[in-house]
């Protein structure tokens, strides 16, 4: 195969502070072993997500300069309105300042306030932590219904992001009364950014018809998940993208989506509905909280960028070295004998931490001790995906390296690989963490950690 290159040119730079590893024990210290709290000046590989991390285009940024910031009804507005329609075909859309806003807002007008949700559950492939909190504020409980491809990390299933159908139609035939909504996740963040089939969409959308519910999409990666099946699923070969991606939203009765992973901007979110009853309900809690409902907490210019983004996104030639570049990173661990989740997701590589500290319980977070630990070696900054982040609901001990869109080189990854590959030769030595201070929920952003040795890495 010939090789894959950017499909783009860099037209402006930002230096990196390279560290020492003294400087960076320093900043672990510093941080109580929080990759959130460290400065993001003293991180010299940024992958700790891909949301709103990535480099804008020369389009996007000649899309700020024309942003109209009227309060109602701007130019800008009715351009980012034009193009969400023309992709989804769902004519009810409500900007947002981000997807846990869109998240909220969704949670509010379909289940209700603090303690309204109390005896319900909504149902979801599998829950990323904001979409799993916002619900679970409400007093609504969460389950996830993966298929038994989704939990394990090293089968090769070419879509273990799907629902598990016949759990779900226990679940609704069971306790439909109890189910204000169900929700799928594309492609699925949590078990390693993997995608669901359009067949599986299908089979939710079949079972919601049945037992009359609504059903959503967490559509953040839609045109990642749109390419899978593109690439994956029988008789989707010869089709665009853009129709992969619009047949995904017809079968929808309304989506969240954070624009700041496939929208390409660096903050802004988006929240539809087919339904002009929910929509208008909505509409006037987004102006108590958001902002006019035709700017929703973000300027003019934002939703310009917005506009330029999700069209960027369907472009395959984008999407294929998008997914190339995030492939070829999984592969190089793999030939190190790195375990992961296969096959390899579309915007992350998930390490599997459990095999990788196989002497570290699950208890002493396997997933925390890596992160910390790639850090002080290369300042690499990841994200736990495990006990930590998802506590009692965590399918693996992951950590997730995010790949921000347009931002690296191939050479700044085969830097990570080097540094991966270094720290696992001395994996025996990494020691589990415990947690000293967190708070009531998302414990993962603002916890405080030590270790339970005094060392995090051996030297």
């Amino acid at each position: 195969m010939k090789t894959i290159i950017e499909p783009f040119r860099i037209k402006s730079v930002e230096p990196i502070r390279m560290t020492t590893r003294e400087q960076r024990v320093d900043c672990l210290k510093a941080a109580h072993y929080n990759l959130f709290a460290i400065p993001s000046q003293d991180v010299m590989i940024d992958l700790l997500t891909d949301s709103g991390t990535g480099a804008m285009s020369s389009e996007q940024w000649a899309g700020v300069m024309r942003g109209d910031e009227s309060y109602a009804g701007a130019p800008s507005w009715f351009r980012f309105r034009d193009v969400m329609v023309d992709i989804t075909g769902i004519e009810h859309i409500l900007p947002t300042h981000q997807g846990r806003a869109s998240e909220r807002l969704l949670v509010e007008v379909m289940i209700g306030s603090a303690g309204d949700g109390k005896g319900k559950l909504v149902p979801n492939n599998a829950h990323f932590d904001t979409t799993r909190a916002n619900i679970e504020h409400s007093g609504c409980a969460t389950i996830d219904l993966l298929t038994a491809d989704g939990q394990n990390p090293a089968t090769d299933s070419p879509f273990k992001g799907n629902m598990d159908l016949d759990a779900l139609e226990k679940l609704l035939s069971e306790r439909g009364d109890d189910v204000p909504f169900v929700m799928v996740t594309v492609t699925c963040n949590s078990i390693g950014g993997q995608p669901v089939s359009l067949e599986n969409l299908r089979g939710v959308r079949a079972l919601c018809d049945r037992f009359d519910k609504l059903f959503f999409l967490d559509a953040c990666r839609f045109a990642e998940n749109a390419w899978f099946i593109k690439q994956r699923e029988p008789g989707q070969g010869d089709r665009p993208v853009e129709d992969i991606a619009r047949e995904m939203f017809d079968l929808c009765d309304g989506a969240t989506i954070s624009s700041k992973k496939d929208g390409m901007v660096n903050i802004g979110g988006v929240l539809l509905f087919r339904d002009r009853k929910l929509f208008d309900k909505t509409s006037n809690l987004l102006i108590l909280t958001e902002g006019y409902m035709t700017y929703g907490g973000l300027a003019g210019r934002d939703l310009e960028a917005m506009a330029v983004g999700f069209r960027e996104v369907l472009r395959e030639d984008y999407l294929r070295y998008r997914i190339r570049s995030t492939e070829y990173l999984g592969e190089k661990l793999l030939e190190a004998g790195i375990g992961i989740v296969r096959p390899a997701g579309g915007h992350a590589i998930y390490i599997d931490a459990a095999a990788f500290c196989p002497h570290i319980p699950k208890e002493q977070f396997p997933g925390q001790a890596l992160a910390c630990a790639l850090y002080e070696a290369g300042g690499i900054r990841s994200c736990e995906i495990g006990s930590v982040m998802m506590g009692e609901h965590a399918h693996m001990e992951l950590v997730r390296l995010a790949i921000p869109r347009r931002t690296y080189t191939q050479s700044h990854i085969d830097y990570v690989i080097e540094i991966i590959m270094e720290v696992k030769e001395q994996a025996s030595s990494l020691v589990g963490y415990r947690i000293t201070e967190e708070p009531a929920a998302l414990r993962h952003f603002t916890a405080k950690f030590e270790p339970i040795d005094s060392a995090v890495l051996t030297p």
